[in-house]
């Protein structure tokens, strides 16, 4: 039986797309703390990146490692572009995933996954997980079977309740065929979908030969009930949580009770929406603490409390090894020196519906009139849903698609209002935005967590600073208390 894993304090949050990438995440594993990949998109990440020639060869070199060389083949033979695609050129499209045929985009999740988790753990014997979002959940089974297939050491889920996840991944580890229930807007029942990994392009697998390990899972939940809730049954008890506020990047949950939003037009959150880490601590399973955690006071209180360490996503989104385009990660970190940076919790920016923090920055989403000059155009997808038309058809629509497809779909108006393009503008926000004609490049947009005050100690001058510095400095001792309160934060405290 194997000995008990030995959990790490430091988790380096999984932030897409693409931010948290191959090379952050195998920086951090490095250091002996959990590094992990975004798994949001890999599919449409992998062909890109080798559209634009594969720089270092890394891709290739992964995809020389999958089991099955003629899948790998497909990923090569469709996307490859030695040398890269022509400046200006528009980077060839993915298939979709969907309920009815979904196949070939099913093929290319397998791949990305299989290929960001091997660079990620190539070279070490480090912990490497990957992150998902409940919401994107055709995609769920192949890119949780590609990271298996790649040795990912843990899963973690959230923006949404991962009840399927550790059924997932045991039977996955296995090989098994597994059954999916995606949520139809329209319908009373979830619809079920399977994956099979073992057929179509992957029939030639020998998972006995692989020696396939169930990753742990652990679940991403921003309050004690929902982890009780998980608890429950066995079928949906995953093997820790993270415990994320509010104040942390990306998508958060939205305030229980009645919504209602600040001045600046903010979500409000109350008492109920803070964590009872009494409750958490009594569930018996290991937890980690994230959203304003990026200090190593925060670090040693929340092992005070309970916590087996803390989940750090913005300082790692601002070091040298991380996806974020190196420009913008300059003007971030020099704006919020400044002290002119706001991070705005946005209500409707996602077409998800959850709150998306938006740093403001110019020349991105954040700008109203780049917002206004963009042309509209849903050519990704990741952040649809299936949806049952006026006709009974199964569709995907999305808020952020243009209005008159999304009506057509039989979605409402008033569902549209404030949406903008995560897919395109996330991309974008790496260095894989789609070129547009006319010789435009889809804008970016910025996602942050609130407290930015970490810099003070990393990047004083406003300057470069890496991932093995950040793990250093979190794990160097406990500062004084007084060190702690002179941490500035960045947007209006909730």
């Amino acid at each position: 039986m194997p000995a008990p894993r030995v959990h790490p304090q430091i988790i380096q949050g999984g932030m897409g797309v693409a931010v948290s990438g191959w090379r952050l995440a195998r920086t951090v594993a490095g250091t002996g703390q959990l590094g992990v990949v975004s798994g949001t998109a890999l599919d449409v990440v992998l062909a890109r990146r080798l559209q634009l020639g594969d720089p270092g060869g890394h891709i290739r070199r992964a995809l020389a490692a999958f089991p099955v060389p003629e899948a790998a083949a497909y990923a090569l033979d469709r996307y490859f572009v030695d040398g890269g695609v022509a400046p200006g050129a528009r980077l060839r499209a993915t298939a979709r995933l969907r309920v009815d045929r979904g196949e070939a985009a099913e093929l290319l999740t397998v791949l990305g996954n299989f290929v960001e988790v091997w660079l990620a753990k190539e070279g070490h014997d480090g912990l490497v997980g990957v992150n998902y979002l409940e919401k994107i959940q055709l995609a769920t089974a192949p890119a949780m079977f590609g990271a298996i297939l790649a040795g990912v050491d843990y899963v973690l889920v959230g923006a949404g309740i991962p009840g399927q996840i550790p059924t997932l991944a045991s039977k996955l580890a296995r090989a098994e065929s597994v059954t999916t229930l995606v949520t139809v807007d329209g319908d009373e029942e979830p619809l079920a979908h399977t994956f099979d990994p073992l057929s179509g392009a992957l029939c030639q697998l020998r998972p006995k030969r692989l020696a396939l390990r169930r990753p742990d899972v652990l679940a991403i939940v921003s309050l004690p009930v929902l982890a009780s809730y998980l608890m429950r049954d066995a079928s949906t008890r995953p093997d820790g949580f993270v415990i994320e506020t509010h104040r942390a990047g990306g998508h958060s949950a939205p305030p229980r009770g009645k919504p209602a939003l600040d001045g600046a037009g903010e979500p409000v959150y109350g008492p109920k929406d803070r964590p009872d880490l009494a409750k958490m601590a009594a569930l018996g399973m290991p937890f980690w603490l994230a959203g304003e955690a990026a200090h190593p006071q925060r670090l040693a209180e929340a092992r005070r409390l309970g916590a087996a360490g803390v989940q750090l996503g913005s300082v790692f989104a601002l070091c040298e090894e991380s996806g974020l385009r190196a420009d913008l990660r300059t003007e971030l970190r020099a704006r919020a020196r400044a002290g002119t940076l706001r991070v705005r919790n946005d209500p409707q920016a996602s077409p998800t519906a959850f709150p998306f923090k938006v740093a403001e920055l110019p020349g991105t989403l954040s700008d109203a009139a780049v917002r206004a000059a963009r042309r509209p155009v849903c050519d990704i997808g990741h952040l649809g849903t299936p949806a049952r038309a006026a006709n009974g058809a199964l569709v995907h629509r999305c808020a952020a698609e243009p209005i008159a497809a999304y009506l057509r779909k039989g979605g409402r108006a008033v569902d549209t209002a404030g949406r903008q393009c995560l897919c395109n503008g996330l991309f974008a926000t790496v260095g894989l935005g789609q070129r547009r004609p006319g010789g435009t490049v889809e804008p970016p947009i910025v996602t942050l967590g609130q407290d930015l005050g970490f810099l003070e100690d990393l990047s004083p001058d406003g300057g470069p600073y890496s991932a093995a510095r950040v793990v250093d400095w979190m794990l160097a001792g406990t500062p004084t208390p007084q060190r702690t309160s002179g941490l500035r934060r960045v947007g209006p405290r909730a």
